[in-house]
């Protein structure tokens, strides 16, 4: 397993990108109108990213992003059903009913640890 980003939601989407930015992220890629999200944001610095967003246009019942803030933490694994298999992860700790499911040509699922922060893991990296 590799960390691989943390994802940041923001309310101030103009003055986040440029704040990241002075301190040395670069702009990867900028995705407007993503999936109900005005913004959707890569920055890289070294090989660690940020995943910037606002937030969505219409929040579901099942997302806790309802604030500023760090949204989720991003693990990457090769294979995420036989890790998801290994590690038998009790079904109430899902956010979604769908366990996995496809984003950009990679499947991922999101677990919500005891603490409440939100645990994506992804087998596409994506960025």
């Amino acid at each position: 397993m590799i960390a691989h980003h943390v994802c940041i939601q923001t309310n101030t989407y103009q003055e986040s990108l440029a704040f990241y930015q002075k301190l040395g992220f670069e702009l990867v890629q900028e995705s407007p109108n993503f999936h109900g999200r005005s913004y959707n944001t890569w920055l890289a610095l070294s090989n660690f990213y940020i995943e910037l967003q606002t937030g969505k246009d219409r929040l579901e019942t099942h997302d806790p992003q309802v604030s500023e803030g760090i949204a989720h933490l991003c693990l990457w694994v090769e294979d995420l059903p036989a890790f998801l298999s290994e590690k038998k992860f009790p079904d109430e700790l899902y956010v979604k009913k769908e366990k996995i499911y496809t984003v950009e040509n990679g499947q991922l699922t999101k677990l919500r640890a005891p603490e409440g922060t939100i645990i994506e893991i992804r087998n596409n990296p994506g960025i």
